[in-house]
């Protein structure tokens, strides 16, 4: 007894299996976690290190090149990058992309003692470093708080007690804000009042310095008690700190700081980060997600939370979204149900035209219940529902079918033979299940690459292999089980009488033709073969002209503004540019809303969103459009607007990407150790690029060089009036930024007290020499200029770059945004002249951007996949234990490609990942239908008929199955042809299934013939025995 016997037989266990896929399958599906993309870690953490007052050339030498030591002796990192700038270290340290996110949380301690081990050896003034290894956080809510009149401190209020609120929803992992200004104590001292008073700065510092600290003043035995003793001396309130007496101690005048200080309370002068939204001063509030949970679910709990506090939100302030992920999870997974029906409607439609009512009903519901069995193990392993197990179900509505479609056609053909349905189900499953089996074995084999890497691209890519092996396993044990079952209920028997002989079941004009055209090619089968060999060369060349896209665009509705000033400018004038452009934007009825960020880039509220570090000079805008084909035509507007108005600055207009974010499309990088020759090397690479039409936003990393006032100390006669350097720079800096010289405490907050002059007193730069210093010696100040020869002005490079140790210059470009250009094609056309470029020794080029990334996401799938395609044939060679059978499948994947090359050329779509990812599902459905092809002609060897008549005649009974497996996967597509993200998967599918079905029905039998040598006999002749 076998399957199909078994649950023809025992009707309640099929009728229950058939329940249970029904039911559990639609519970799993509400219970499955919801994502935008797979939960991937980024393998990144960031060292921050601060060094007061060092020049960049200072803290790369002094900071950045021993801490990267320290780093890279750690046997876990793959990259380090670092950016050195005037008194920061900022070291980017990548981890290799086999460390899953258990594992890097040990790599970030070990990471973090390295570096604390190493902190005593760094130079005196430098900071603690700082370790971030939650850089890669992905904030899936992005919400905007602004207030049309409200005090900015009223504003961070409001936005703290959202934090506090929002971080106790079941499923949010934390919220952080972005645009918080540093609070501080500002004491704007009057030099004129110092001056006249011959009151010490030096002095000043220190009382405030040490006035306002927690010391512990013991505690005293009194009787039987011991108690604390605490004196008064505290500041409560910043007004206290106006009454702090600072005359020199025995004088006889008693002189409060209020007498020449006024003391208030403030944010600090130049912001680190300044945010906005339509165009109003906003803060930024991020959310993300606990691991595991329904981001559709938690989105609303949040909303719901918000509903609630609207009795705490302030008249005229607003909270808005710039970014909502669950929103975009809904719609993607609404945009797969509608697909799912469209393609299990389809199907139906399909099979009801050409099997028949019954048969297409029954199919329909295996297809049904095969997808929602898969629900249940993808809830039971955990796999989330996100862009990536979707795309696999998606690619597995075409090959599900299948098993059944063959199992369905067998039992019909055995009926019409005069069998009953036990007896026809029966020898069908007996037949043909090994070998289905076998085929679907082979398709999951195809995927296995993927999911079995054990880098990055496994990590986020893996579910796509783990639900086809899922689906495409539960098909063929459908296809065994209830397929048959469900005949049994669905066909009723025929009737037939001895007299009627054996009916033919390949009657009709579809038979008719194919016999005809089979008959002519194995006829003239070398002229045959002749023409199959010259479309693939005719395609293999044609494909050399298909645009390479790594990742397409994503179809949400917005893009971004990367916006560059000359390095070295205000952030205060970065922002107001931005502002303005932010204003323009607004004006246009084709936005919807629009938000900037000056300073650095946003949180990354997508995994693919990689936000810029911190430059002053910098501002991103977040632009969201209406529908995303308004996108094109306002990006062409906004072009021409940037390039009228601010051609001072440098712009990057950039669609959201779904594939690893990059600074550019093209990245050359040069490395070397001198940086007058590196700014020399990428000035030649960029005129390389320049002369190329289709070459935009061209620029390289380490930016313009910066003035810097340098004052030329005068050792001799500072040493006679008592002054030091260390006096001189806390004069300037007091007198023009501000100097720290302290912390006031207010409650749990901590703030820096900033002594500087009044903004009345504040000298500009042309009265440098105008300034005062203190002189222990004459207890007076004394003209700067005793002290100082001259004021020079010198160029420095603000920002040196590195990688992997070496100092390198990054030159970056990207195809015209306003073009259809693939990066591919301008790297194709610049890279022999750039190659060709002169290197002194020590320097090195090597070439990056979204080659590098599709290089390195490709390299692990092509070194597994000849294993994979070793096993795939193998498993093939175990089926038929015949070599050339096996060979004579195999032959006619590569043939696939002229489908391939002919619909993306058509179509005009590029070829990547999706169409990777679809051209192995291709090559699992060819191999499938030449198995289920050659078993066929096995069986009617087996049965005693001859050669030819045996492959011609097994031809034609795989005629239906295979062309209402191709019709069924073709038309099902339909839905994913006008999905950007699917597009070009379905184009490879639909027109490669449409060719690997003439493949398999004509090349496959005339090959067949030839590696066997049967010779050829008429039509005729066949037709009359």
């Amino acid at each position: 007894m076998n399957s199909a016997e078994y649950f023809i037989r025992h009707k309640v266990t099929s009728w229950m299996l058939a329940l249970l896929l029904l039911l559990g399958g639609g519970i799993s599906f509400l219970g499955l976690g919801q994502l935008e993309d797979p939960e991937f870690t980024i393998k990144e953490a960031m060292i921050i290190t601060a060094y007061p007052g060092a020049s960049a050339m200072q803290v790369e030498e002094e900071v950045t090149f021993p801490l990267e030591n320290v780093v890279q002796q750690l046997p876990y990192v793959d990259s380090v990058r670092s950016i050195s700038s005037p008194g920061l270290s900022q070291i980017t340290v990548e981890m290799k992309s086999i460390y899953g996110g258990d594992a890097l949380r040990q790599i970030w301690d070990e990471l973090r003692r390295k570096v604390n081990d190493y902190q005593p050896n760094l130079p005196p003034g430098v900071a603690s470093p700082m370790i971030k290894d939650d850089f890669g956080d992905v904030f899936g809510v992005l919400l905007a708080v602004t207030g049309d009149g409200y005090q900015y401190e009223e504003l961070a209020d409001y936005a703290d007690f959202l934090r506090r609120e929002l971080v106790l929803v079941p499923g949010v992992g934390k919220v952080e804000q972005a645009g918080r200004q540093r609070e501080e104590v500002q004491i704007e001292i009057s030099r004129i009042k110092l001056n006249s008073l011959g009151i010490s700065l030096d002095n000043l510092y220190s009382l405030l310095a040490t006035q306002n600290v927690v010391s512990n003043a013991g505690y005293a035995r009194v009787g039987s008690e011991y108690i604390r003793i605490s004196p008064t001396g505290e500041f409560t309130n910043i007004r206290e700190l106006e009454d702090l007496i600072i005359s020199e101690p025995g004088r006889n005048e008693l002189i409060s700081l209020g007498d020449v200080a006024k003391v208030k309370r403030g944010y600090a002068e130049v912001p680190s980060n300044l945010v906005s939204f339509d165009n109003q001063p906003a803060l930024h509030l991020g959310i993300s997600f606990a691991s595991g949970v329904n981001v559709v679910d938690v989105g609303a709990a949040v909303e719901q939370k918000l509903i609630e506090l609207e009795y705490a939100r302030p008249i005229g302030m607003e909270v808005s979204q710039l970014y909502n992920q669950p929103q975009e999870v809904a719609k993607s997974v609404n945009s797969f149900l509608y697909n799912l029906a469209a393609a299990v409607g389809i199907v139906i439609l399909v099979l009801l035209v050409f099997m028949g009512l019954r048969s297409g009903l029954l199919i329909g519901l295996i297809l049904l219940l095969t997808i929602l069995g898969t629900f249940i193990f993808m809830k039971l392993f955990a796999i989330d529902l996100q862009r990536i197990s979707l795309g696999a179900l998606i690619i597995a509505l075409g090959m599900l079918v299948d098993n059944a479609i063959v199992v369905t056609e067998g039992v019909l053909i055995n009926m019409k033979r005069g069998l009953d349905r036990l007896e026809s189900a029966s020898l069908t499953v007996r037949h043909t299940q090994l070998p289905l089996l076998g085929a679907t074995v082979i398709a999951v084999i195809a995927f296995a690459p993927i999911g079995l890497s054990q880098d990055a691209t496994g990590e986020f890519a893996g579910s796509l292999f783990y639900v086809l092996l899922i689906s495409l396993l539960l098909s063929w044990v459908t296809a065994i089980t209830l397929t048959p079952f469900f005949c049994s209920v669905f066909f009723k028997e025929v009737e037939t009488s001895p007299d009627d002989g054996e009916v033919d079941p390949y009657k009709g004009g579809i038979f008719t033709a194919y016999r005809w055209l089979l008959d002519l090619c194995m006829r003239a089968r070398w002229a045959t073969m002749g023409v199959v060999l010259i479309a693939l060369v005719v395609a293999v060349v044609g494909f050399g002209s298909v645009k390479q896209v790594f990742f397409p665009a994503s179809t949400t509705p917005m893009f971004l503004v990367d916006y560059w000033r000359a390095q070295g400018t205000d952030i205060r004038n970065t922002a107001a540019d931005t502002g303005e452009i932010e204003a323009w934007l607004l004006a246009d009825e084709r936005v919807e809303y629009a938000a900037t960020t000056t300073g650095k880039g946003a949180m990354r509220f997508m995994l693919t969103y990689g936000p810029e570090k911190s430059y002053a000079a910098y501002g991103q805008l977040l632009v969201r459009t209406k529908d995303t084909e308004a996108i094109d035509s306002l990006l062409i507007d906004l072009d021409a607007h940037l390039r009228e108005q601010y051609s001072h600055a440098q712009f990057k207009l950039k669609r959201l990407e779904i594939g690893p974010s990059t600074n550019a499309k093209i990245e050359v990088r040069v490395s070397g150790p001198e940086p007058d020759t590196l700014r020399v090397l990428a000035s030649e690479v960029q005129a390389v690029l320049r002369d190329d039409p289709l070459a935009a936003n061209i620029r390289h990393d380490w930016r313009e060089r910066n003035k810097i006032i340098r004052p030329q100390f005068l050792e001799a006669q500072a040493r006679r009036v008592g002054v030091s350097k260390q006096d001189l720079d806390a004069m300037l800096q007091m007198n023009f930024s501000g100097k720290t010289i302290g912390l006031y405490r207010d409650g749990a907050e901590l703030m820096p007290i900033i002594a500087r002059t009044p903004d009345a007193e504040r000298l500009n730069i042309d009265n440098l020499p105008d300034l005062k210093v203190w002189s222990p010696v004459y207890q007076s100040y004394i003209p700067v200029e005793q002290v100082v020869g001259s004021f020079e002005v010198q160029w420095e490079d603000s920002l040196i770059m590195r990688r992997d140790r070496k100092r390198t210059i990054t030159v970056l470009a990207d195809p015209d945004p306003l073009t259809q250009e693939p990066a591919s094609a301008l790297l194709s056309r610049v890279r022999p002249q750039i190659d060709a470029i002169t290197l002194p020794p020590g320097y090195s080029l090597e070439w990056g951007g979204e080659y590098e990334s599709a290089r390195d996401a490709q390299a692990p799938l092509l070194a597994a996949m000849p294993i994979g395609f070793l096993s795939m044939f193998v498993i093939t060679v175990l089926l038929f234990n015949a070599l050339r059978k096996s060979l004579a499948i195999w032959a006619t994947v590569p043939l696939a490609i002229t489908g391939v090359t002919l619909g993306l050329l058509v179509l005009d779509l590029p070829f990547g990942f999706m169409a990777l990812l679809g051209f192995l599902s291709l090559s699992g459905m060819l191999l499938k239908n030449g198995i289920v092809l050659l078993d066929q002609i096995n069986l009617a060897l087996a049965s005693g008929q001859d050669p030819y008549r045996a492959v011609f005649e097994s031809s034609v009974s795989r005629v239906r199955p295979v062309c209402m497996a191709a019709i069924t996967t073709i038309l099902g597509m339909i839905p994913l042809l006008f999905d950007d993200f699917f597009a070009s998967m379905a184009v490879v599918i639909t027109f490669g299934l449409g060719v690997a079905t003439v493949l398999t029905l004509i090349v496959v039998p005339v090959l067949y013939v030839m590696m066997y040598r049967i010779g050829y006999r008429k039509l005729a002749e066949i037709e009359t025995e």
